[in-house]
């Protein structure tokens, strides 16, 4: 009988042990486990990766070629979700996240949303805080800031990845100040509005064909190039999801090249670099 005792109470004792040890590992990440995160589009993909390396799994809501204004995400996407820990948030208020981010929380109720544009000042006109390396070291700060509270045992592995990825940023900064210091010509032409964080932390300025989502009238081609000819603009930047008829033809008129930069490429220090060649040149 008294042995019968003991051995009850050894496994009881061991049973709590077991409890304890397990509630004091929940949200921590073992070495083979990653966290599953989620963002709305693919430039913060590469900020995310950038930090959080082979210890996150990224979900991208809008995949590539996908317009955010417009797409939907498919039921797949939405099964993924729900595994997902954080929500990474542009939060500037573009349109994918204004049509599906309540319903996105619906899917997972239990998921953190992180607004990565805290920090920014937000221009209404314009949500693409991200085309800014200024604005892109914010984001990661804020991407930062959430991992390591999410997953502290390996803050130390965050930090220098972060630090590594900022290093690269700020020298992106430095870059286009350089390059851009001293010009006399400091308006572009572009077709979608998605430089304007750009242009406010260069000093240049935005001149827009696609006017709040809708192509120009004959009235406002015509006054583009006018003003395209006055500046002697010779370079057109366009995306990938652009409509190019009508910087085609500004581009006749005016004798000036077409340059696609997609504002949602995933790559993004080497999309950046892109831009900043195309501003040597205008």
């Amino acid at each position: 009988m008294k042995k019968t005792r003991i051995f009850i109470l050894t496994l009881i004792a061991i049973i709590i042990c077991t409890l304890l040890y397990t509630t004091s590992k929940m949200g921590e990440t073992s070495p083979e486990e990653k966290i599953i995160v989620a963002t709305s589009i693919m430039p913060q993909k590469e900020f995310i990766e950038a930090v959080g390396g082979d210890k996150v799994k990224v979900i991208v809501m809008v995949p590539p070629g996908a317009n955010p204004h417009t797409y939907e995400p498919q039921p797949s996407q939405l099964r993924e979700l729900s595994k997902a820990r954080i929500y990474f948030q542009i939060g500037s208020g573009i349109e994918f996240e204004k049509t599906w981010m309540e319903r996105l929380k619906e899917q997972n109720p239990n998921i953190k949303i992180i607004n990565c544009s805290k920090g920014i000042k937000l221009m209404k006109e314009d949500p693409h805080i991200w085309t800014s390396p200024r604005n892109a070291i914010i984001i990661v700060e804020n991407i930062y800031k959430a991992l390591i509270e999410e997953d502290p045992n390996h803050k130390e592995y965050y930090t220098e990845n972060k630090d590594k990825y900022v290093t690269r940023l700020k020298k992106l900064d430095e870059q286009f100040n350089q390059t851009l210091t001293g010009k006399q010509n400091k308006k572009i032409l572009v077709y979608h509005p998605a430089w304007t964080y750009l242009c406010r932390d260069y000093k240049l300025e935005q001149i827009t064909i696609e006017r709040e989502g809708k192509e120009p009238s004959p009235q406002t081609l015509a006054k583009i190039i006018q003003e395209a000819k006055k500046d002697n603009i010779r370079i057109i930047i366009v995306s990938p999801q652009s409509n190019k008829q009508s910087a085609q033809a500004i581009a006749d008129e005016i004798g000036a090249k077409i340059v696609t930069i997609d504002p949602l490429a995933e790559n993004y220090i080497e999309n950046m670099e892109k831009m900043l060649q195309t501003l040597k040149s205008i």
